[in-house]
């Protein structure tokens, strides 16, 4: 009898399927880039529409800045941190803030007690500021501070610190956050209601359109509503949508989209599928270089340029196996690196469950320091491009993040959507669903569902002592500016921004800067705010 013919033995094909709902093939070939135009879609780097980066020659001749997010305590703590990143070759600075400072409120402040200096450093009035830069030479550093509602107060701040150590306007260099709508939707620090707020980052847009030409006055950050929720499209979309609002409130103020649009900046996300995040960035350059030219009207090219700083996000850190952190980052790093980021940060290792360590801080800035001098990341520009699988990943990316913008502006806007509480309903629920499939395995993640060992389990963390002695130093230092300020200047100043803030639409950056050379306090001029603005009430839908 014949021999029977044998079975085929049946391939198994697991599926795959992005965060942002994108089906992923086996292997991708000519067929899938066949509707890419390259002039069109690709383009070459540094010209429009910046898909392969925003510069010709990229990093072979503007390496990426490593900007560490680090403060801590009071400025005396805080400046010898900055000093230490910065002596081992950090070459610009992220300032974090505490939170009695992020919210408007004083060391001495009641509602203050056991938080001074424990998430970042405490920032009272300008001699803490003038302390905490004391040594450092804000001509040649660009200094990034990570604040939002009370943004306005610190940009004066640091203006008046750099007047002090003699920086022409020309030399002020540095970002600030000041992204308020992001905060309704993820980190909570919010104060003042939805309008009087944009008003206040109108003002520092237009006020660093016209005094401070190399200062970014704000920094979209789709990072943190990523870190909420949302998927990688809707960082996008979202991060896109509030930049238009803030640059349509600048237009309105009379400023013309060339003369602010190059001092936008965006904070965005890396965590998660590698190649989603490469495609992610390629795709919102070409977008938005295409916003600000079609829809915004910009004319220089530089205008229609999204500057960033794509950093290894938190939220894909584990408390369990922490070294194992010190490799998700140095993914993250990468990604970073070949989507064509202009300044990188990374989470350290032990970021998970502490404030991090020296130890940990610096293995983060070695981290980006290898991706730079060692293994040829910054060789050639955009590596990836012509890959079959990027460039119809970006493509996709480019039609998701255009439709999820479509479907916010068919809702109301970015404005209503945040302020009814429908986007934070929204990325609250992805955050839920994703929690429980992770605890079911459904997500690997290593170390914490998957591979996990009992000596995982059983492993201490060390953390980051908090000295409560702190607190106590600072208020000392605060009653000692308030005992030598001059008591009617403070009153004059406060009143005056009172005034302004509450019967005229004028840019409140100068009475602002008035009260910071008195050494008026920041809850002082936020509770001028307060009283006039009103604060924001959180909508609550279960």
């Amino acid at each position: 009898m014949p021999d029977k013919p044998k079975k085929k033995k049946e391939i198994k094909i697991r599926p795959c399927k992005l965060e942002s709902g994108i089906e992923v093939k086996v292997s991708y070939g000519p067929e899938d880039v066949a509707d890419i135009d390259y002039e069109r879609d690709v383009g070459e780097p540094g010209q429009y529409p910046f898909t392969r980066g925003i510069h010709a020659t990229m990093y072979r001749s503007r390496p990426f800045t490593m900007r560490q997010y680090a403060g801590f305590g009071t400025p005396v703590e805080a400046n010898k941190r900055f000093k230490y990143l910065i002596e081992h070759g950090q070459n610009a600075l992220n300032v974090a803030f505490d939170l009695p400072t992020q919210n408007g409120l004083d060391s001495d402040n009641p509602r203050a007690l056991g938080e001074v200096g424990r998430v970042g450093m405490a920032i009272d009035t300008l001699a803490d500021m003038e302390t905490a830069f004391d040594g450092i030479d804000l001509s040649r550093t660009s200094v990034s501070l990570t604040i939002n509602p009370i943004a306005s107060i610190m940009i004066g701040m640091y203006k008046v610190v750099t007047e002090k150590q003699g920086v022409p306007n020309d030399r002020v260099m540095g970002t600030a956050q000041n992204d308020i709508l992001k905060e309704y939707v993820g980190r909570g620090t919010w104060i003042f209601d939805v309008e009087p707020s944009l008003r206040l980052i109108t003002d520092t847009v237009e006020f660093c359109a016209k005094e401070l030409p190399r200062y970014f006055p704000l920094s979209v950050c789709g990072y943190h509503i990523r870190e909420s929720g949302a998927n990688p499209v809707q960082e996008m979309a979202y991060g896109f949508l509030i930049a238009k609002e803030y640059a349509n409130r600048a237009m309105k103020r009379g400023l013309k989209p060339d003369e602010f649009l190059g001092r936008f900046s965006f904070n965005f996300d890396i965590h998660g599928n590698f190649f989603e995040q490469i495609a992610k960035f390629r795709a919102g350059r070409k977008l938005w270089a295409r916003i600000c030219k079609e829809e915004l009207g910009a004319e220089n090219p530089k205008s229609m340029m999204l500057r960033g700083i794509f950093g290894g996000g938190g939220g894909g850190l584990t408390i369990a196996e922490p070294e194992n952190n010190i490799v998700r980052t140095a993914y993250y790093a990468l990604a970073s690196a070949l989507s064509g980021t202009q300044t990188m940060a990374l989470c350290c290792y032990d970021e998970a469950y502490t404030i991090p360590s020296e130890k940990a801080a610096l293995i983060a800035l070695r981290t980006m320091q290898l991706m730079q001098e060692e293994i040829g990341v910054c060789d050639t520009v955009d590596p990836l491009a012509g890959s079959y699988y990027i460039e119809s990943l970006t493509s996709e990316m480019e039609k998701r993040i255009a439709a999820e913008m479509e479907r916010i502006d068919e809702l109301g806007g970015i404005v209503k959507c945040i302020a009814n509480g429908y986007i934070q309903k929204l990325v609250s629920k992805q955050a839920y669903e994703e929690e429980k499939k992770i605890r079911s395995g459904e997500i690997p993640k290593v170390g914490v569902n998957k591979y996990v060992s009992e000596e995982t389990a059983s492993r201490e963390v060390q953390l980051h002592e908090f000295n409560s002695q702190l607190q106590e130093e600072q208020i000392r230092r605060l009653t000692e500016v308030k005992a030598k300020r001059d008591s009617a200047e403070v009153e004059k100043t406060l009143a005056t921004l009172r005034d302004k803030a509450a019967n005229t639409q004028e840019n409140l950056m100068p009475c602002i800067m008035d009260c910071v050379r008195a050494y008026c306090t920041v809850g002082e001029m936020s509770d001028v705010f307060r009283d006039v603005f009103g604060e924001f009430k959180e909508p609550i839908d279960f």
